[in-house]
């Protein structure tokens, strides 16, 4: 899980859920193509998008305060999708 002020991304056993500004979204397992993340560009914020396989993608940015708490939110998100989705299926 990762949060901060405005936004959440949840990854588990469910699949990914997005928070944006109140606005929420649910993915299972079974309907998401592919899962991208990364650092924001300034290094201050995990972006994770999550790809349909019709091509559709949604994204959910969320700010690390402090900066340390990004590279925590990298090894739990790494770990979390080894389990769920090994090899990237």
């Amino acid at each position: 899980m990762a949060v901060d002020a405005h936004n959440s991304i949840v990854v588990d056993i469910a699949g990914v859920a997005f928070e944006d500004h109140g606005a929420a979204i649910e993915f299972s397992w079974q309907e998401i193509g592919s899962i991208h993340y990364k650092a924001s560009p300034n290094g201050k914020a995990l972006m994770v998008a999550v790809v349909l396989p019709s091509g559709q993608f949604y994204e959910c940015v969320v700010q690390a305060k402090p900066r340390a708490q990004l590279g925590e939110w990298f090894a739990q998100l790494a770990a979390v999708l080894g389990y769920y989705r090994p090899m990237g299926r």
